[in-house]
């Protein structure tokens, strides 16, 4: 029997009986929907073998999705790690003792954060354009990492900031007072603790970022949808080439999840390793004492 929760009554037998039939309607309600997908695709003869069978062929791939999946894999990496970077020095500059730093870094950051991605990317597009700042080949992915560079860059701002300012005020007001400088207090006291707590958030933020860089189709960058579309088009079979480039999403999304779940793991078991562990029945001596013998006495003495 399971322990009583402090969180909220345990259900009675009515109210199992009542989940049971809420848990059933609704896995029957996504059964019926997706069935109703099924069918709709089936009448059209979507998985007929036919047209599956070019994704068998290894020019579709190298003509298509694997460009597709390159340029997806260059901008979400450039941008999620330029991101990494500008978040956690607006969130440290959003945390400064200065007034004047908190409120530029602050006003910076707000404004990022209130503009869609796909009109940065347009507005970004056209200035590179108009002004030649990056070659005509490299202008595309220019604006895509910049906007996306800039908008998860301010969100990433917010976390580090929340997550700093989670940490208890003692173990900054003990730093300080054994004399540590404040730029010493935070890069080995509050972030080392706080990226670990921070972690599932900023994952969840380069998810996004991976998956707005699919907005750069509208200006005309070569990524994975944008792939998938040529290729529907060239094939005059949409529906199976974006159901593999939401396959290959999905995929993609999954191991980045993964991969920042055993970082997390291990961080959690570096910092735990870390710690001094005392066996059992031994007995810690206090300085300028000896436990050696059966009597203790002060070191030093006749």
């Amino acid at each position: 029997m399971s322990a009583p929760s402090v969180l909220y009554d345990a259900p009675g037998p009515k109210a199992r009986v009542r989940y049971a039939i809420y848990s059933v309607i609704v896995v029957a309600l996504l059964l019926a929907a997706g069935w109703f997908v099924y069918s709709g695709f089936a009448d059209k003869g979507q998985f007929e073998a036919a047209k599956w069978k070019p994704f068998l062929e290894s020019d579709i791939w190298t003509t298509y999705l694997l460009p597709g999946l390159r340029g997806t894999i260059v901008a979400a990496v450039l941008s999620i790690t330029l991101a990494l970077v500008l978040g956690m020095l607006f969130g440290v500059l959003r945390l400064s003792d200065h007034r004047s730093v908190r409120l530029v870094a602050g006003t910076i950051v707000e404004f990022a954060r209130a503009i869609p991605v796909l009109v940065l990317m347009i507005f970004l597009y056209a200035v590179y354009s108009l002004y030649n700042v990056f070659p005509a080949g490299q202008l595309s992915l220019a604006a895509v990492v910049t906007a996306l560079t800039i908008y998860n860059g301010s969100v990433i701002a917010e976390i580090v900031r929340s997550g700093i300012r989670s940490l208890p005020k003692g173990q900054t007001e003990a730093a300080v007072a054994l004399g540590m400088r404040k730029s010493q207090v935070m890069t080995s006291i509050l972030l080392p603790q706080a990226i670990t707590a921070m972690l599932p958030a900023l994952v969840s933020q380069m998810v996004v970022a991976l998956k707005d860089s699919a907005l750069g189709y509208l200006i005309s960058y070569l990524e994975i949808v944008r792939s998938g579309q040529r290729l529907g088009a060239a094939l005059n079979n949409p529906i199976p080439a974006l159901l593999v480039v939401a396959a290959i999403m999905i995929a993609l999304n999954y191991a980045l999840s993964v991969l920042a779940t055993q970082l997390e793991k291990w961080l959690r078991t570096r910092k735990r390793g870390g710690r001094t562990v005392v066996p059992a029945g031994t007995t810690m001596a206090p300085p300028g004492m000896d436990m050696t013998l059966d009597t203790p006495e002060i070191k030093g003495t006749p």
